[in-house]
C-alpha cells in the first residue's frame, strides 16, 4: 500500500504507548527491522518535549504508534487514549501518524525476555507496520 510522503527509504519512529511509559523505536522501510531507542517516563508536556528532542535528532519522515485493542478486536479505555496521542502528534509535530494494531505485543517482548518491555514492543509495533506497508 503506498503511503504519502514516505518512502522504504524513510526513516521512522514508532511508539507504544501508555500511561507511565511510552517505548520508542526507530528503523527505515529499507530495512524492515526496528531498532529500541529508549522509554520516556516523562508525562504531559514533558514527555511532548522528550519527543521533540527525539525528532531533532532522528529526523523521521513519519510515526507510528501502536493501537491496543482487547484479544477479540474490541477497543477499551486505552484504544481512546493511544488514538488522542496519535491527534496530538500528529498536531504538535506536524508529521504523517500510522496506528498499527498492537494486540500482544508486550506479551511477545516479555516471552523474547526483553529487558524493556515498552522498547522492544515499539520495536514489534514498527516491524509489524513494515510487513503491512513495505512488503
Amino acid at each position: 500500500m503506498a503511503l504519502p510522503g514516505v518512502s522504504t527509504a524513510s526513516t521512522f519512529l514508532a511508539f507504544d504507548f501508555g500511561l507511565k511509559r511510552v517505548g520508542v523505536a526507530t528503523g527505515t522501510g529499507l530495512m524492515r527491522q526496528g531498532q529500541a531507542l529508549r522509554t520516556l517516563t516523562a508525562q504531559g508536556d514533558a514527555r511532548f518535549t522528550a519527543i521533540q528532542a527525539l525528532l531533532r535528532e532522528w529526523q523521521p519522515q513519519a510515526l507510528v504508534v501502536g493501537v491496543p485493542f482487547h484479544p477479540d478486536g474490541a477497543e477499551h479505555e486505552n484504544t481512546q487514549r493511544a488514538r488522542r496521542f496519535i491527534r496530538q502528534l500528529q498536531g504538535r509535530f506536524k508529521l504523517p501518524v500510522y496506528a498499527v494494531d498492537e494486540r500482544y505485543t508486550t506479551t511477545e517482548a516479555l516471552a523474547a525476555g526483553a529487558r524493556d518491555a515498552d522498547g522492544a514492543s515499539a520495536v514489534l509495533i514498527l516491524e509489524q507496520f513494515f510487513r503491512e506497508h513495505f512488503v
